[in-house]
């Protein structure tokens, strides 16, 4: 059970039913009277934003969350199935759930899933994955035009800027938390 005084950015708890982060959160006092927790949160589950003002009395239940290890399988259509690796249980997570992480998904990819309750509502991808180029332009030496990185595609569909020495083919870290390109794979 948190009291208001365990207010901050990022803490996550239980609020009519579904569980919500705080994204911005004001402390103020008045003059008289009791002191006034102002919070922005968002919904976990839908992304709605709310503005919410507590008191120092009121009290919350922490979100019952919990993130578990799985592997993803395959997507189907707008569907994206992921595998827990201990018990094989598998589970789906529909586009919206999967956001921006589809574009780094590969087979086999460990990833942790956030559930609520059973229902799982996110994923958290590692911080970097390695990717292969599908689709490079060829870069001719001493080409000024292009600058000094070129857009490729990976195998994931997913298009970035690299330095124009990496061609198709080629594996690729790329850093899912900015979607840049890291560094080019010695195998």
């Amino acid at each position: 059970m948190y009291n208001a005084s365990d207010l901050r950015k990022g803490l996550k708890l239980q609020f009519d039913d579904e569980p919500y982060v705080i994204i911005d959160f004001q402390f103020s006092k008045p003059g008289k009277g009791q002191a006034l927790y102002r919070c922005k949160l968002k919904n976990m589950i839908t992304g709605v934003i709310v503005d919410r003002t507590f008191r120092s009395v009121d009290t919350f239940e922490p979100a019952d969350l919990e993130e578990r290890k799985m592997q993803y399988l395959y997507n189907q259509e707008q569907e994206y199935y992921f595998m827990d690796v201990e018990n094989y249980e598998q589970i789906m997570l529909s586009e919206d759930q999967v956001g921006e992480a589809k574009n780094f998904l590969i087979d086999n990819l460990e990833v942790d899933i956030l559930l609520f309750g059973e229902r799982p509502i996110g994923i958290t991808l590692p911080n970097f994955v390695d990717l292969t180029v599908t689709k490079a332009d060829p870069w001719v030496k001493g080409d000024s035009v292009s600058g000094d990185s070129k857009p490729v595609t990976t195998e994931t569909g997913y298009v970035l800027r690299v330095p124009p020495f990496i061609e198709e083919g080629t594996k690729i870290t790329v850093d899912t938390r900015t979607g840049e390109y890291v560094t080019r794979v010695k195998e």
